[in-house]
């Protein structure tokens, strides 16, 4: 597949702000405005989404929540809710798909646009790009009532790169002209492939920033990183990335992953996550007509060792029983007495699905019928750990007698609830007995839109 036209910033960066904890602002107005951390709450838990509230205080993403909240003891902590993120998520995506027949997702909140596959005779300009984009914000701030941060540019690096200059809410579009201007103050460490020892090894050499990379030479950085990568990053310097926009049917693998608030030492309860994981996958799987040929499983230890096991089968598969199958006799082979604190489940090798598995996953029982789960990135960065059983802290909920609410915390055999929704003041509280008969788990609540704005103008002449 051809890269992006290095001509035209026809290449967009979608990146909504703060999004996990953006979205619980909006459906919960007693934290907007607040500090709000979402991620895990437990005692190993982990940030996965700290608003910009919360991120003056310091708190950021992959932070310990233990540490999180000894800076910012004051924030809302929440679990996390799949099923609302998600929701917003396609919403989103679908707007994107508006724009071009070619978007690919990278994330529940992110994902890239090219507008030279638009059929409609569109010549993404500048101004034309601006334009665009402009009316792709102010529709996901009506359709969701979320900002969105876009960057655009000749390719995904500039663009990517563009999206994170201004946030939150803001559109940066960098002409192909500009690019090396804008890249030569950055930090190396914002090119992708260039991690902390490589980084080290420049700054030896007094190679700091992009700009720095660019002037040193190509042959300079092959002595130094060798040929691949020093030939990578000199083209990378210069804003050059070859690499397509390609579509979810094209993406390399599909998994899933949970890390366990306390470790699990049990096969039986291993070999039923794998399931779960499995059912996860293939239910992803099936939604955009794919299957895979080779089942990997994921496990870390107790001791932060991460092990990797992976098998090709003869033949492409989507069905949950057969992943599971296999990824259960992978960990068969793995010791796992000590204890394992992440599992996942991947299943990569893709292609179109065989009419077979259609078939037989029509077959497959109970154990198999596991509802659809977030991508890899969201799974792999979102550990939510209830601190009451039943019951985790944002969690949507119903009262028979007091409505639709949302759980602010429990212990002590009680829930606090706070009643209020996307459209209401902040609500009252109330607390209950965590058994209260009346008290029910709930779906995310509904968010009215705006109207959409104005359509796409005419292509440009």
């Amino acid at each position: 597949m051809p890269g992006p036209d290095p001509t035209r910033p026809g290449v967009l960066h979608l990146d909504l702000d703060a999004f996990f904890a953006a979205v619980e602002q909006r459906d919960k107005p007693s934290l907007r405005g607040r500090p709000v951390v979402v991620g895990g709450v437990g005692g190993r838990g982990v940030v996965a989404t700290a608003s910009y509230e919360a991120r003056r205080f310091g708190i950021g993403s992959a932070m310990p929540t233990a540490q999180a909240r000894r800076l910012c003891p004051g924030a809302a902590y929440l679990a996390g809710r799949f099923e609302a993120y998600r929701r917003v998520s396609a919403e989103v995506m679908a707007l994107a798909r508006e724009l071009s027949t070619l978007v690919e997702p990278v994330s529940l909140d992110e994902a890239y646009v090219d507008l030279g596959a638009r059929t409609d005779g569109l010549v993404p300009d500048p101004e034309t790009v601006t334009r665009v984009a402009e009316r792709f914000r102010a529709d996901v701030l009506a359709r969701t009532g979320l900002t969105v941060s876009v960057g655009a540019g000749a390719s995904k690096l500039v663009a990517k790169i563009a999206s994170d200059l201004r946030k939150p809410d803001a559109l940066v579009v960098v002409p192909p002209a500009e690019q090396e201007a804008l890249l030569a103050p950055l930090p190396v460490r914002r090119i992708p492939g260039v991690g902390a020892v490589s980084a080290e090894r420049l700054a030896r050499h007094g190679l700091r920033t992009v700009g720095d990379l660019t002037r040193a030479g190509e042959t300079e950085l092959v002595r130094l990183l060798g040929r691949a990568h020093g030939s990578s990053l000199w083209a990378l310097a210069r804003g050059i990335d070859p690499r397509p926009v390609v579509s979810e049917r094209e993406a390399k693998s599909v998994s899933a992953e949970e890390t366990f608030g306390v470790d699990l030492t049990g096969r039986s309860e291993l070999e039923h996550r794998v399931g779960q994981l499995a059912g996860r996958v293939t239910a992803r799987l099936r939604a955009q007509g794919l299957a895979g040929r080779t089942v990997t499983i994921k496990v870390r230890r107790f001791d932060f060792q991460t092990l990797n096991r992976s098998r090709t089968l003869q033949h492409a598969t989507a069905s949950t029983r057969e992943v599971t199958r296999q990824a259960r006799e992978l960990l068969a082979g793995l010791e796992v007495a000590d204890g394992v604190r992440l599992l996942g489940v991947g299943v990569s090798g893709l292609t179109e699905y065989a009419q077979a598995d259609l078939l037989s996953d029509t077959e497959e029982g109970p154990e198999d019928a596991v509802a659809d789960e977030p991508g890899e990135e969201a799974v792999d960065e979102l550990r939510i750990e209830p601190t009451e059983p039943g019951w985790r802290p944002g969690q949507d909920v119903a009262h028979d007698e007091h409505g639709p609410g949302w759980v602010q915390g429990s212990g002590a055999g009680r829930v606090t609830v706070r009643f209020e929704g996307p459209h209401t003041l902040p609500g009252r509280i109330r607390t209950f007995a965590i058994t209260d008969p009346a008290l029910h788990p709930a779906d995310p609540p509904v968010y009215q839109p705006e109207p959409p704005t104005t359509p796409d103008p005419p292509p440009s002449s």
